[in-house]
């Protein structure tokens, strides 16, 4: 009560410079409530205002201010424990009192920000500008939440995917993918040639899956989501035919592949290609693949 009580009678605003210039995110925020966060990249410094406001011409007694700067991984399964892997603060003010709006200046300088943002099923890594005004009975704070992207160079090999697969004296299928790792606007090109086909395919799909990892064991959790799913042949192949694939990753919501970040969490992405028979049989072959930032002109 006392926490509410002390809150209402002060409001913080924060602001980062540019802010209206900058590529905007749109995410959730707590209570799921949508927010639109300023994009931020590695090495970038971080400035802007915290303007203080009194309510109602009282007078605010306090025993400091200050701002931080905090990136920190928190898992859905572990709520309430928040592992922090940034924590840069400056005081903004010492103690006293403070009886109109004040406005103070904040600069975190070049600040290195190792992890990109993510939101995902089990797992939000985030990074927020935090004010805190010091009160002898309860703390007001205040957060805003900025997002980050992280590039990472063209990878130097960079070889196609080439398999065969297939159920002996049944079914053999080659399929080749033109690489093993793109670019978040790029686009797969791949083709799938059947060698012998001695079942009756009805159809034929490739799915884009999702895989998430969090934690570590015994306390390990995996999800899956399908991120598309389309057909890509419908009626039986015969020997000889090749399906061409061309698909275009632009338009899906896709992350980077994030491998084992801060000892918390991964983030893989599979070409999962599924044949269904007329008796409702599947069968599939994952693959996975690996997807990276690029600067976007």
């Amino acid at each position: 009560m006392a926490a509410y009580f002390f809150a209402s009678a002060v409001d913080i605003d924060v602001k980062v410079d540019g802010e209206e210039v900058r590529k905007q995110v749109d995410t959730k925020g707590e209570k799921d409530r949508p927010i639109s966060c300023p994009v931020y990249f590695d090495g970038e410094s971080v400035s802007g205002q915290v303007t203080i406001r009194v309510r109602d011409g009282k007078k605010l007694a306090h025993d400091g201010i200050k701002v931080e700067f905090v990136g920190n991984i928190e898992l859905f399964y572990d709520r309430g424990h928040h592992h922090e892997f940034l924590s840069l603060s400056q005081e903004l003010a010492a103690p006293g009192e403070m009886r109109q709006a004040q406005t103070f200046e904040f600069m975190f300088k070049n600040v290195e920000k190792q992890y990109e943002s993510y939101q995902g099923i089990n797992v939000k890594l985030r990074y927020f500008i935090r004010v805190t005004i010091s009160r002898r009975m309860a703390d007001v704070t205040k957060e805003k939440d900025l997002w980050v992207h992280s590039f990472r160079m063209p990878p130097d090999s960079n070889n196609s995917i080439k398999m065969e697969v297939g159920i002996e004296d049944c079914l053999h299928i080659e399929f080749e993918y033109n690489k093993s790792k793109y670019h978040l606007k790029d686009v797969i090109v791949g083709k799938i040639y059947f060698l012998l086909v001695r079942i009756k395919i009805k159809h034929m799909e490739l799915s884009i899956i999702r895989r998430e990892t969090t934690g570590s064991p015994p306390n390990q959790y995996n999800e899956s989501e399908t991120i598309t799913k389309f057909e890509i042949m419908d009626g039986a192949p015969v020997r000889g035919e090749t399906i061409p694939i061309r698909l275009f990753l632009g338009g899906f919501d896709l992350t980077p592949t994030f491998r084992d970040v801060n000892k918390k969490f991964s983030t893989r992405y599979y070409l999962n290609l599924v044949l269904v028979d007329e008796e409702n049989r599947r069968y599939f072959k994952q693959q996975e693949i690996t997807i990276f930032r690029i600067p976007e002109n």
